[in-house]
């Protein structure tokens, strides 16, 4: 599931009648954002297409911001979400919404923790209470915590340590491009400092951050806004506010040299390949000329690289690229990355492959994209975003509108997306190109696959 939710704006294929209707109508998403008096954010949108509805908790507390010598603290919390709370006990949420004919989950991003359900309509109330009853207060046990630092480090190690490319590129890129320790730990965890995890740390880190004044409550699809506005103010207004921590210094300087890190995986079968460079600020035009620049340069068959390093040199059989590895390009805040990576044919070289990656990125630094470029880059992407509005039973809706007004106090970015993109032209993507796609803001990084000793 957490994959899946992870590609939701990976999806890119629409018929080209969907995307001509797209142009001329544009996202126009309705929705009503307010605050309760003790903090909580909140975003209705309602939808009656289906008879279901969407409750997504998005939590002000990711990997970056996890407490030093406590790294994958955030998602081992995540885990003792789920633990029991003050009338629900162990598994009790989960059995919950399951026997409501809903579906669960939650995740740990960088800049946040969300969970969410999709149940009925007629079980949204249900829910609501649900939720706000584990923000009020966890059941927070000693066995409880052991219970889960076992689960978590058994996904470390089944997800990581004992795959195939584990980790690649979504915890290699950022631990070899980064600077700052919050950007470049490992967002997994460490196995001992995961056993390190005390109760009072536990105790701590939820008060500290599963608070209302911490969070954006989303509800999306077929609701009463008057009634589920009711709801709302009953089961989480009576939540108090805390004193939030004041959030550290997640900022990187700006590169000036190329970075090098190369592992060993003796679990691979063939080598792979990352080249990931610091992307701009979010929301900011140049962000949005990158956005293009990755459906030009790596998204789908039609694109630049693909026709070079698949189609034509034979050196991969697909390529990736993300300008998020956990997400996408609107459910992330902080200092990120684009990256393009690979797995490739042992008898391909890596510097080969890298020439001429170097090569698509200097035509497009010193030759200007063609308009008909441009609107096929922009035709995809749109097609992106509906797929993503649409994804999972209505998730992606509540997912970017959570994720607006979690970062930026303003979820109407969600109806502005596609006439940002609309605003990026051929010199824009020059200049981002020259500037961020140099070389030296770029690090590469590689997998050897040599045989375990």
């Amino acid at each position: 599931m957490r994959r899946l939710l992870s590609g939701v704006l990976l999806l890119a294929c629409v018929t080209a009648s969907a995307s001509a209707q797209t142009k001329t109508a544009g996202i126009n998403v309705p929705l009503e954002y307010y605050r309760l008096p003790n903090g909580l954010r909140v975003v209705l949108s309602e939808d009656h297409s289906a008879p279901t509805a969407v409750v997504g908790v998005y939590y002000d507390i990711g990997f970056r911001i996890e407490p030093r010598e406590r790294t994958g603290f955030a998602h081992l919390f995540e885990h003792m979400m789920f633990q029991g709370s003050g009338n629900l006990g162990k598994n009790e949420f989960i059995q919950l919404i399951q026997s409501n004919g809903g579906v669960l989950n939650g995740s740990t991003r960088f800049d946040f923790t969300n969970y969410f359900e999709i149940v009925p309509s007629h079980a949204l109330e249900t829910v609501l209470w649900a939720e706000a009853d584990r923000m009020k207060g966890l059941d927070i046990t000693q066995e409880n915590l052991t219970n889960q630092q076992g689960v978590v480090k058994n996904e470390v190690k089944v997800n990581v340590l004992n795959q195939p490319y584990g980790g690649f590129p979504w915890i290699d890129m950022p631990m070899a491009a980064n600077q700052n320790w919050h950007n470049a730990h490992n967002f997994y965890g460490e196995l001992d400092h995961l056993d390190a995890a005390t109760l009072a740390d536990v105790q701590t880190f939820f008060k500290q951050y599963y608070a209302p004044n911490n969070a954006v409550l989303v509800v999306t699809g077929d609701c009463n806004p008057a009634v589920t506005k009711q709801w709302i103010a009953k089961y989480f207004g009576t939540i108090p506010k805390v004193e939030l921590a004041a959030k550290p210094d997640i900022s990187e300087p700006r590169q000036t040299e190329e970075r090098q890190k190369e592992r060993v995986d003796p679990k691979a079968n063939r080598p792979a390949l990352a080249v990931g460079w610091h992307a701009p600020q979010q929301m900011t035009p140049e962000y949005f000329a990158l956005g293009l620049i990755d459906q030009i340069l790596a998204q789908g068959r039609d694109s630049r690289l693909y026709r070079t390093l698949v189609q034509e040199k034979g050196y991969t059989a697909g390529i990736g690229a993300s300008m998020n590895g956990l997400g996408h390009m609107f459910n992330i805040k902080g200092p990120t990355l684009y990256t393009i990576d690979l797995i490739h044919d042992n008898d391909k070289p890596a510097a080969d492959i890298l020439r001429d990656i170097d090569a698509a990125v200097r035509d497009l630094q010193t030759t200007p994209v063609s308009q008909e470029e441009i609107d096929r880059a922009l035709i995809k992407m749109r097609s992106t975003l509906y797929s993503a509005l649409e994804g999972l039973y209505g998730f992606g809706r509540a997912d970017l509108l959570a994720s607006f007004a979690l970062f930026y106090d303003d979820p109407q970015w969600i109806n502005r997306i596609e006439s940002e993109f609309a605003k990026v032209t051929p010199e824009l993507i020059m200049k981002v190109a020259n500037e961020y796609l140099r070389t030296t803001n770029r690090t590469v990084v590689r997998v050897v696959n040599k045989p375990a000793s």
